[in-house]
């Protein structure tokens, strides 16, 4: 029996170990005063960060989703991502916004939330980079929308942006994914669909104003926008990745494609001296 206590103990000792070497997943609700309310933020904090501050990708979910979604369907692997290379992941709930400031509706502040008051509150909570070159954004569908409205123009706090699957050019889908709740029937505000679209921000920005990657699968209805997106950063002048492949939008392209921009973000970060 001693011999077994002895075993037994070993190996409590060792799950001991590796539990206080994972990554911790905190589940929070953060105040946005901008809209007068707490939203659910997944905050996954990797195990070096306990010796040292360490870059930031947020991660934005699509139309559907939650705080939970990146984590929960699309990629459970985070924790030990996070771990391995080194990151903190940052999942926070959008609802259907598109990560817009609605221009209708005053209670719809997710552009505030998540460029100002999230990366705040990330910065004083968390032993993060608190520079911009520390920071990037990514997401998927209506979150790659997100990532790329959020970044261009808040590129004085982000330094790199990705989208997978992304709605780069809502104009073509007035009646989908309640975007109307936030800019109004298409019909009605046109100007609201004209000025709220990633791809009509291309032509203000500038070559090195953000790292960029973009992907999409052949088989997605958003192959389209996304190739004319990548056209539009061409013809600007703007260096960035565009990856396509086969695929569709689903979470099994996405499990997949955030693979190939963590990598992404992991080279800027070194480059930016991280």
């Amino acid at each position: 029996m001693n011999g077994w206590r002895r075993w037994l103990l070993g190996i409590s000792a060792c799950l001991l170990s590796l539990c206080a070497w994972a990554a911790r997943v905190d589940t929070l609700q953060v105040r946005s005063l901008a809209m007068n309310k707490r939203v659910e933020v997944v905050v996954i904090c990797p195990d070096a960060a306990e010796r040292k501050a360490c870059p930031v990708v947020y991660l934005l979910h699509g139309h559907g989703g939650d705080a939970h979604t990146w984590l929960g369907t699309t990629k459970p692997e985070l924790p030990e991502i996070a771990d391995e290379k080194g990151l903190f992941f940052v999942c926070p709930d959008g609802e259907a916004s598109w990560y817009w400031d609605s221009p209708l509706n005053a209670d719809v502040r997710y552009e505030t939330f998540v460029s100002d008051e999230l990366v705040q509150y990330i910065d004083s909570c968390y032993p993060t980079i608190a520079d911009r070159k520390g920071r990037a954004i990514t997401g998927f569908s209506m979150g790659g929308h997100g990532a790329l409205w959020n970044a261009i123009r808040h590129s004085d706090v982000f330094s790199a942006v990705g989208s997978t699957s992304g709605g780069v050019d809502i104009r073509p889908f007035p009646k989908n994914w309640n975007m109307s709740d936030q800019l109004g029937e298409k019909e009605r505000y046109p100007e609201n669909w004209e000025n709220y679209t990633v791809i009509n921000l291309v032509p203000q920005m500038l070559n090195g104003q953000l790292a960029i990657i973009i992907d999409c699968g052949y088989g997605d209805f958003f192959f389209d926008v996304n190739t004319r997106f990548h056209e539009a950063l061409q013809k600007q002048g703007v260096d960035h990745d565009f990856i396509v492949r086969p695929g569709e939008h689903n979470h099994r392209y996405w499990h997949n494609s955030i693979d190939y921009q963590i990598l992404f973000f992991q080279k800027h970060f070194r480059e930016q001296g991280l």
